[in-house]
């Protein structure tokens, strides 16, 4: 299967039924490509779909993703600190070089020093760019 991880912003936009990126989701959850994610991803998750949406609502995305056979719940052995103007990125990062992500999927201008990191490698992809592959259907 396509390990893939997702930030956080682009969670917020790809769950929206009237969102243009609502395929990504979709493919998901059709199985088409595993999510990976560590503890600290989800964490994040719900609190900020906590803060954008609802407590319940960011419980319930959390269990559903938990509950799907194409998630990979990856431990990160390594921390790289390659994202300095916001080490909250981190995790992203890390859990995507654990799993051999072949996308990390974000709109946040933090993740580009990745397209100068040499080592290691990650596919860095925007939603638009994510939509274009294989692994969704438009």
């Amino acid at each position: 299967m396509n390990p893939v991880v997702i930030d956080t912003n682009c969670l917020l936009q790809i769950i929206a039924r009237k969102s243009p990126y609502r395929p990504i989701w979709d493919a998901f959850l059709a199985g088409r490509y595993d999510l990976c994610v560590s503890n600290d991803i989800l964490e994040e998750y719900q609190e900020i779909l906590g803060q954008q949406i609802s407590q319940t609502v960011a419980e319930n995305i959390v269990l559903l993703i938990l509950n799907q056979e194409n998630v990979q719940l990856v431990d990160p052995y390594f921390h790289m600190d390659l994202i300095t103007a916001d080490p909250d990125d981190n995790k992203f990062v890390d859990c995507a070089f654990a799993a051999g992500a072949d996308y990390l999927v974000s709109e946040d201008s933090h993740f580009n020093v990745l397209h100068k990191t040499p080592f290691p490698h990650l596919n860095l992809v925007t939603l638009d760019e994510f939509m274009q592959t294989r692994l969704v259907e438009n």
